[in-house]
């Protein structure tokens, strides 16, 4: 295959010029995996192909629950060119598990993991029944249409909360409620006795909406099983490829050591492609089993029925003000839905999301109670944001509420309640590193010219309704292990590899800047690599706005190791104490012993070469795993104009203005483009994205027809600010800033078309603000 785990060291830097600053940090230098995408030139992968590649296709459920009563595969297993068809039995009669991780831990329940192909029941539409394996993905399909499954019907349930009425249907016998979980967080006595003491209380109704991921690339991976060494190798579109090989040992009863996971170019990620699916693992026991290499590549249809979804929360949630705009308690109760399995961690996952209702506000109690529930519908696991963003739209919307309940301007509210000192740990157990979180406010106030955009008049002169709304926001970033490694080549040229995956995060640039000015070498001599568990050691992946944090700490303190060795190198080769070396501009010196001066090509030369000193390993090279102690918090106001015309719902984002601090930027250009994504993301789900089914589980929005992703003209430009607070919990000063954009966007968007409504008395409309939605609570207003 082609190797596009690697970056160039040999394209142009394209910047401003950052060899005539200090250093690479803190330059937004020019992405340099782009030129290969923008190409053409990128391999991903349903671009590998091997000789005798066989395809795969799954039989997807028609029905939401049901008892598999058989499978009749003989008409697909006659056609031509048809190599194999599986269903559970031949998985049961093979040495292979065949059902995927899942944690259990903290569960009220113990409920099976997802099997890779449907045992007796399926659970929601489009699980796993049987997987076709042919010469041709066509043949494939074709015979897929061929096998026929005949379904005993069950009851199907698809909300959260009809969930856990007694006369529902339940899942599984182990949780006849349909609760996988209870989680609470805080004091519940305390926000009680907070609610009950407070002048005014307001509670809202919210639904955080169910949202699929719409990657450009689809899931995929290619299997192939070496029979003489007895190895698996997989290619997939992954985040973390360690994380994969221990999920695919797990699922195919493999060491990890006999498992390779390489991940190419992945176009898209979202949370989406971080857990495991029953394609990856299917794909590899076909392979196992026909000792040929398989392809399985999902249709954009699959990805909408049986890629997990994200979000889906229903909560109600109270908060207790005074008259003086203190607040005083905040309580909130949440069903989250599940789905019908739960997926690695997914079912626990909920239960932490309470631990950022504090967002940017030093509120006394808080408490809040949350219950995981299975339902007939695909399963649910981390969407960008991953918690975080149905957090603060708790939060952002009571805040809100209780701002317009008192007659606060919104910002003047948001500023008495901020938190002021540093670190600060909320009642919810986060402690919040450092910040400066007025100061973010006021930036943010006043480049959208906060002022001027309230005091415009409630009408526009075609009659939309005019209005302006803000969200702060706090996100939790980094977190684990990470490794790195520093290699030295030679000729001076570096090679540096991270545990993380970059699949639009430019990693190949980043790390370069940081690795560069560790080490002086120059920018274009240093080669990133990812995506190969048996090319790098052991790592963690790219997810919950991780990877500068721990990826790049890695890096750096491999790059600072490799340093002071070439310094002992240098050393010798000046004969002078490494201690008496100075390393500037690409040249090791020893001022005070000699007028000479080494290159750090000269000293990786004598590194590899004959004659190490005494005392010394040859070689210039150095392995760092990173772990992260205490969590950076990101932190940022965004503020939203919009009109509303009255007569068809349309809503109009007029200016769009975000602010964020992730502490150092290693490279502005490219915080500022993963703020724009997330934008983007978070508009989606305010504006259009929800994932609906029918009460018989059948998904509705199955395709781009009925599910709304934005286009570029329905986001509006995105006026980037940024203020720079450092973390104090790593050496480089860095806080994750991937997810900000779709934690601090929903509620931003839905505070501005709120106030715009406020006229009509109109306080809440759930997301999405669909046009007809927005006509519906105004007709019900009585415009």
């Amino acid at each position: 295959m082609t190797d596009d785990s690697r970056t160039d060291p040999a394209d142009p830097v394209e910047a401003d010029d950052p060899d005539d600053a200090d250093g690479l940090v803190g330059e937004g230098v020019d992405r340099r995996e782009d030129a290969a995408l923008l190409t053409g030139d990128a391999t991903f992968t349903d671009d590998v192909d091997h000789p005798d590649l066989a395809y795969l296709t799954f039989v997807r459920s028609e029905v939401a629950h049901a008892d598999v009563e058989s499978v009749d595969a003989d008409a697909a297993e006659s056609m031509d060119g048809v190599l194999a068809v599986y269903t559970w039995a031949d998985v049961a009669a093979s040495e292979v598990p065949g059902v995927l991780p899942l944690s259990t831990h903290g569960l009220d329940c113990d409920p099976p993991g997802h099997p890779v192909l449907a045992r007796d029941r399926v659970r929601y539409q489009g699980q796993p029944v049987a997987a076709v394996v042919a010469e041709d993905r066509y043949r494939a399909r074709d015979a897929a249409d061929a096998v026929e499954v005949a379904y005993d019907e069950r009851g199907a349930v698809v909300d959260q909360r009809e969930a856990q009425r007694t006369d529902a249907p339940a899942l599984y016998d182990d949780a006849p409620d349909n609760v996988a979980a209870t989680s609470e967080l805080g004091d519940r006595e305390a926000t009680d006795g907070a609610l009950a003491d407070a002048d005014h209380t307001v509670e809202l109704d919210l639904t955080n909406n169910r949202l699929i991921p719409n990657a450009l690339e689809p899931r995929a991976a290619v299997a192939r099983w070496d029979a003489g060494d007895g190895r698996l190798t997989v290619e997939l579109t992954s985040q973390s490829p360690h994380g994969h090989r221990g999920k695919l040992s797990t699922t195919l009863g493999l060491p990890e050591s006999d498992i390779r996971v390489v991940a190419p170019s992945v176009g898209g990620g979202f949370g989406h492609k971080g857990h495991h699916h029953p394609g990856e693992a299917a794909a590899a026991f076909a392979a196992m089993a026909l000792g040929t290499p398989v392809k399985w590549t999902a249709t954009r249809s699959e990805n909408y029925l049986a890629g997990a979804h994200g979000r889906d929360h229903r909560t109600t949630a109270e908060i207790g003000v005074d008259d003086d705009g203190s607040i005083r308690g905040l309580r909130v109760e949440t069903d989250a839905n599940c789905g019908a399995y739960g997926l690695g961690g997914s079912l626990g996952m909920p239960g932490w999301y309470g631990s950022l209702l504090s967002s940017q506000y030093a509120i006394p109690a808080i408490h809040c109670e949350t219950r995981a529930v299975f339902t007939n519908t695909t399963p649910i696991h981390s969407y960008r944001g991953a918690g975080r963003p149905e957090a603060n739209y708790v939060a952002e919307r009571l805040v809100g509420a209780a701002a317009r309940e008192l007659g606060f301007d919104p910002a003047e509210f948001r500023r008495r309640n901020q938190i002021t000192e540093f670190p600060h740990e909320t009642p919810v157990g986060a402690t919040y590193d450092s910040g400066d979180y007025e100061r973010g406010l006021d930036e943010a106030l006043d480049a959208a010219d906060w002022a001027a955009l309230r005091d415009r008049p409630d009408r526009d002169e075609d009659g939309r309704y005019l209005g302006v709304g803000l969200a702060c926001y706090v996100e939790s970033t980094g977190g684990g292990m990470e490794s790195g490694v520093v290699r030295v080549h030679p000729d001076g040229t570096v090679t540096v590899s991270a545990g993380t995956h970059s699949h639009g995060q430019g990693h190949g640039t980043t790390y370069a800047q940081i690795v560069g000015d560790e080490l002086g070498v120059d920018y274009d001599n240093i080669d990133v690599r990812e995506g190969d568990s048996d090319a790098v050691p052991q790592g963690t992946g790219t997810f919950g706005s991780r990877s500068t944090i721990t990826g790049g700490n890695a890096v750096a303190e491999s790059a600072r190791a490799v340093r002071e060795k070439a310094r002992e190198f240098a050393a010798d080769l000046l004969d002078a104490p490494a201690d008496a070396v100075t390393y500037e501009d690409g040249e090791f010196a020893a001022p005070d012993h000699t007028d000479e001066t080494r290159t750090f090509a000269d000293v990786a030369e004598a590194a590899y070469g004959w004659g190490v000193p005494d005392g010394m390993d040859p070689g210039l090279e150095a392995t760092t795993f990173f772990e992260q102690d205490d969590t950076a918090y990101t932190f940022g106001t965004h503020v939203v104009a919009v009109a509303v015309d009255p007569e068809t719902g349309a809503v109009e984002i007029e200016r769009y203005v975000a602010l964020d601090d992730c502490g150092e930027r290693i490279n502005p250009t490219i915080v500022e483009g993963q703020v724009e994504g997330g934008v983007a993301q978070g508009i989606g789900q305010a504006r259009y994205e929800a994932a609906v089914y029918a009460d018989d589980g059948r998904l509705e929005t199955d395709s781009m027809l009925d599910y709304a992703v934005p286009r570029s003209f329905h986001v509006p430009e995105v006026e980037t600010e940024a203020t720079v607070t450092p973390s104090p919990t790593n050496d480089l000063g860095v806080k994750g800033i991937g997810e900000a954009g779709t934690i601090a966007a929903p509620p931003a968007v839905v505070n501005a078309v709120c106030d715009a409504l406020e006229p009509l008395g109109i306080g809440h409309v759930d997301m999405p603000l669909t046009g007809e939605r927005v006509r519906a609570a105004v007709r019900e207003a009585g415009e």
